[in-house]
Formats: C-alpha cells, structure tokens, sequence
C-alpha cells in the first residue's frame, strides 16, 4: 500500500477573484451551480485512493471551513479525513502564512504526525480530473524526490508559468518562475508532434507536487526562509542534485485566477461534451449532500445548453447558456443568457415575502434581463431590471457590483432595485 497524505492550499486574498473572494477563501468559491472549488481537489484524492487529506487555510476561512465540515465526514472503518490547518501563532513564530511553501512548513508539526512516505501539494482552485494513484506510481518508478506535474503551453501563456526544461528521460534538469518572453527560445522541451504544431512546445508546472516525506523534510531544513516552491523550494531542489521528475498530464485543466477564467470555467460546463465532464461514474464531483427537492419550472420556461441545480424555483422566458445554482428563484418572463446565478443559502417563505412588502425578495424578479454577468449569492434583483456585461464596459467598482473583463459581478447579498440598468 502507498501510504500518502495530501495537503491542499487553501490559497491567499485572491484579490483578482474579487468581489467573488470579498466573504470567502477562493476554494470557497460556488461552481457549476451546487459545488465549491474546494471539492475538485478532495474529489480527485477521494477517487485516486488518496483520503487523508489536510486544507491550510488563512484567509477568510469561514466559509470554506463550514463547507468541509458540512461534506466531508469519513466513516471509522477507512481512517480517511478532511481536516483544516488554520494559520496559527505559536511561542516560536508569530507570523502568517507568507507564501505556498511557508504554509507548508509552518504545518509540519500537525501533518508529520502522520504515517506516510509521500506528501501530495495540491493548489484550491484548479479545475481537473487527475489520478494521483497513477501519478505517485510514476514516481516511485523514476525514484524521484520530487515530482511535478506539468502540461505543455503556448508561448503566451508560458509568462505566467513556472516553466520547466524536462530531458529525454522525463527529469527536469533547469526550472524558471514566469519567464520572460526573450528568455522562452531556451526553455523549449520535446513533446509530440501533435503539441508542437500547435505551438505547445514549453512545460508549465500545474502546481501539483509530490515528495518524498525526507526529502521535504531536507529540503525546509536546509532552506527555513524560503516561502515558495516555484520561486525558492523547487530550484533548491535540482540545484542540490535531487531526482526531479515531471509527470506529463494531457488532460483539462484551468486555473481558476481571474473574474474571466471563473466565468468561462463555468459556462463551458454547459457544452454538449464539456472538457470538463461533471457526469462521470468513476471520476465523480463530491460535495455537500443538502436534501433539497428537484428544480420545478412554470410557465413553459425555454432551456438551452443549462446546468440547474437542485431546489430552483424557476418562471423565466429563457435560460440559455448558464448556470443556475441552489434554491434560485427566477420570476416570470425573465431572461438568464451567459449568466452564473448562484442561488442562495437559505429559502424565503412565503409568509416572510409578504410580511416585507417593501424589501425585494432573493431571487431575481419579472421582466429582467440577465446576460454576461455573475449573480453572487442571496442576492436581491428586484423586476424589470436589465444586467448585461460586454466587452465594452470598462473596470469599475460600485457598492452593489462591480465590472472585471467586461463581466458584471453582483456581490453577495447585494440589492439591485426595480427598473435598473446596469449596462
């Protein structure tokens, strides 16, 4: 048996995921209408084998904490868990977490009392299916010290990479942390014919580690004030000659970083034969079980290429290419076109709406028209309201919204009054 934990970063202040990460951690952020970003990587250890598993968290953890212990309880049989790491101050270091590398070390003394031979380094906010059983076995075949998983890129986007030189052997003799466009011509690896005519000729770590536990160890021993693999951890790691090796993965991955990445990650699930596949037997996305009833529609509502979750309430016109997330409630004649509505945390009543005539109620109201925008949580679009984002909408910041890549993001909780236009 491979004795294995994984530890998963829980991730910073994601200031460019804002307002989205404004309440919560980025692993806490909704996706695909009834998930976090959290459980992509729980899902992929749960069906790799891998189930002890820690979350180091610091940043407005709250959210995130109560999603896992909400989803994840393992029974007693499997010695399985998902535990959280909150950044804590000790008699010996009164500091945060500073970087990925330092969250890991200042962790050791909670995860090293763990059997294990092999740490597995996940990022929160990825969006994959990975087999980390395949992975590790890789690893142990090239007797490597470290392992990084890495995808072959394009020339644009290899600057916002660590890129990685890999050998004919498949180690990684020469690694750099965002390279620069002049210095790329000498990071080219070999890769197949098929990534080179499409121009995906450079290595880009996923930000997925293996090591082996001493080497690890060793390695913060030797170097107590790095902070981060890519920058720091990671050439120590080949400048003091370990076996690094790269583990090639051909599959869907995204990064989750930005307002635009998040909002294309989520409507490209909507696709007929989505790169990322929520709909499969083996590789399944586990989240936390709600017990609420099916989405129920009126009034011959038109749906086209939609994922909608559980306990809607659903009167629109249309819904066409989005994302209709828990508990929403859409009103009558209403338009939802290349949208992310994330529903909400709790129902209304019916009494509780007609108790508070003159509050809008959660959900979004009559006549309203809802394209190219993200509907954060509990929020309160009232009637005859049109939201539509574009290309020509500069960056902005409001109380109630904000603009990022053309995208309008209403924030969470946020009250949009009837007839108004935010376009």
């Amino acid at each position: 048996m491979i004795k294995m934990i994984c530890l998963i970063l829980g991730g910073g202040a994601g200031s460019r995921l804002f307002p989205l990460t404004e309440k919560r951690s980025k692993p806490a952020v909704p996706i695909g209408g009834k998930y976090r970003l959290i459980d992509i990587p729980i899902s992929n250890c749960i069906n790799s084998g891998v189930k002890r598993m820690f979350v180091l968290t610091q940043y407005n953890s709250a959210s995130l904490n109560a999603h896992i212990k909400n989803a994840y309880n393992f029974d007693h049989f499997t010695h399985g868990f998902v535990d959280i790491l909150a950044a804590e101050q000790t008699p010996g270091n009164d500091t945060w977490f500073q970087g990925t590398a330092d969250a890991v070390r200042q962790s050791r003394q909670h995860y090293e009392r763990q059997d294990f031979d092999y740490v597995l380094i996940l990022s929160g906010d990825q969006l994959y299916h990975m087999d980390f059983e395949e992975m590790v076995k890789n690893h142990i075949e090239r007797d490597a010290d470290l392992t990084i998983a890495c995808l072959p890129v394009t020339a644009r986007d290899a600057t916002g990479f660590g890129i990685m030189k890999v050998d004919g052997q498949g180690y990684i003799p020469r690694f750099i942390e965002k390279p620069k466009t002049d210095q790329l011509p000498d990071w080219v690896s070999e890769v197949s014919s098929m990534h080179q005519k499409r121009g995906r000729v450079y290595m880009a770590s996923m930000g997925i580690y293996i090591f082996n536990r001493k080497a690890l160890s060793d390695l913060f021993d030797r170097h107590p004030e790095a902070k981060d693999f890519g920058k720091e951890i990671i050439p120590a790691a080949i400048e003091e000659k370990l076996k690094v090796a790269a583990y090639q993965y051909d599959g869907y991955w995204t990064d989750i970083g930005t307002i635009r990445s998040f909002f294309e990650a989520n409507i490209e699930l909507t696709d007929h034969i989505p790169a990322f596949n929520l709909f499969d037997n083996k590789r399944m996305i586990y989240t936390r079980g709600r017990m609420l009833p099916p989405a129920k529609f009126y009034g011959g509502t038109q749906v086209n290429r939609a994922l909608i979750a559980e306990g809607c309430i659903i009167h629109a016109r249309m819904i066409d290419s989005a994302i209709i997330g828990i508990r929403s409630r859409i009103g009558e004649n209403t338009v939802i076109k290349d949208a992310i509505v994330m529903g909400n945390d709790h129902y209304q009543t019916l009494q509780e709406i007609a108790l508070n005539p003159d509050q809008i109620p959660k959900g979004v109201g009559q006549n309203c028209h809802i394209e190219h925008a993200i509907l954060d949580k509990d929020c309160c679009i009232g009637s005859n309201v049109v939201i539509k984002g574009g290309d020509h909408l500069p960056d902005m910041d409001a109380d109630e919204y904000c603009i990022r890549d053309g995208i309008i993001v209403v924030k969470k909780g946020a009250t949009i009054p009837d007839g108004a236009r935010i376009m």
